[in-house]
């Protein structure tokens, strides 16, 4: 049986990409992640509609936080995201469609710089205050 390749969710959502965005930054601020930011990339770029971007503590955090929120996705939503970088935790990437979720390191996320790559000015991007 073959693999589909497809970028986009499997099943038709209830919901808007800017509801799953908002769902999982909330579920990263819960879980304490450090420097969280929203980019919106509709527009810009076919990959996805977002990026969100968020730092760990870390790997151990980084590992919890992206099986937990992977696992939610599942259960909640029905969405099997594509995981890589598991196994390091120094940056795990999450595809989950329309939404392309980012975990690093801090030192690791200060290496790549992908706000920079993006060339977003934090006017475009909206940077979510940890309480």
């Amino acid at each position: 049986m073959s693999k589909t390749t497809s970028r986009k969710r499997k099943s038709a959502p209830s919901f808007s990409s800017e509801q799953l965005v908002q769902e999982i930054a909330t579920f990263l601020d819960d879980h304490k992640a450090l420097e969280l930011l929203t980019l919106p990339l509709e527009g810009k770029s076919s990959i996805a509609d977002y990026m969100v971007i968020a730092s760990g503590t870390s790997q151990r955090h980084l590992s919890s936080m992206a099986q937990e929120l992977t696992s939610v996705l599942k259960a909640n939503h029905k969405i099997y995201a594509g995981v890589e970088g598991l196994a390091q935790s120094d940056w795990v990437l999450i595809d989950v469609g329309d939404v392309i979720v980012h975990l690093f390191r801090p030192e690791v996320r200060a290496f790549y710089n992908l706000e920079k790559m993006w060339d977003f000015s934090l006017d475009e991007a909206a940077l979510v205050e940890t309480l």
